[in-house]
């Protein structure tokens, strides 16, 4: 049986809706390519602009507005690559050679010219397969990824080595595999070999609760859901864990600032 590969993610955004995804944490390195319309990042020390064939380049654990506005009468699409963590390790013990290169801060941007798309259309293909059908091979797969941070390092952008993960990213990354599960402290907890209150100590530590890791993730899942399928709004919501649509609808917009059904037009 075929491995799912899960240190490299792929998906499609596609909507014809213009709208705004306010303070967006990047949970991990991210390259994006803007097939058609405009991005735009906003921070409050500005905004950062990126035109179709453009590639964004953003690092783990920023935030950001960012705004995705279709071209007119047609679509804003883009297709995005996000690597985790073991795997920047990865690629820095293999590479060596670009140890003394200083990381991406902020965000940064490159041309989606033939080379590139060429390697980031294999990783994408293969990433997309591996959870589809699982015909590309984990070991595939990480080849396919490990192109792409190869070709932009020699390019003059890279990722930061990695640190130890945060409480909160790791329960956000074991959420994540199943966002719609009734998920509890304590059955957190002990995949990590801690007690409940150990667990909440250390959140606390970061300003977090258990709950807030829970309710961050399920909406995360719930924005990349509408924004790369055609599902009904009922349906994303029983996959990220929502027995109620209005439950559901009013959590999102209270965290995006619009309703999920905005982004069904």
């Amino acid at each position: 049986m075929t491995t799912v590969f899960t240190d490299a993610s792929a998906q499609t955004i596609s909507t014809a809706v213009p709208h705004a995804v306010r303070t967006a944490t990047v949970r991990d390195d991210l390259v994006g390519w803007v097939m058609a319309g405009h991005k735009r990042l906003v921070t409050p020390a500005g905004e950062v602009g990126f035109a179709a064939g453009r590639v964004f380049v953003i690092p783990r654990l920023t935030q950001w507005d960012m705004v995705n506005e279709p071209r007119p009468g047609g679509r804003y699409e883009a297709r995005l690559i996000a690597f985790a963590p073991a795997l920047i390790e990865r690629f820095h013990e293999q590479f060596g050679q670009f140890a003394g290169m200083p990381p991406v801060q902020g965000c940064a941007s490159s041309a989606a010219d033939e080379e590139f798309t060429a390697i980031f259309g294999l990783a994408m293909s293969a990433l997309l397969s591996s959870r589809s059908d699982g015909k590309s091979s984990a070991a595939v797969c990480e080849h396919r990824a490990l192109g792409v941070l190869l070709l932009l390092a020699e390019r003059g952008l890279v990722f930061s080595a990695t640190r130890e993960l945060a409480w909160g990213d790791r329960v956000r990354r074991l959420v994540g595999q199943r966002p719609q599960a009734n998920w509890s402290l304590n059955e957190v907890a002990a995949a990590f070999h801690l007690s409940a209150s150990t667990l909440q100590r250390r959140l606390a530590d970061e300003l977090l609760t258990f709950s807030h890791c829970i309710r961050e993730v399920r909406l995360e899942t719930a924005m990349a859901l509408l924004q790369d399928s055609a599902l009904q709004v009922s349906e994303v919501a029983a996959r990220c864990g929502y027995d109620s649509h209005s439950r559901f609808s009013a959590a999102f917009r209270e965290r995006f600032g619009f309703t999920p059904s905005h982004l069904r037009p």
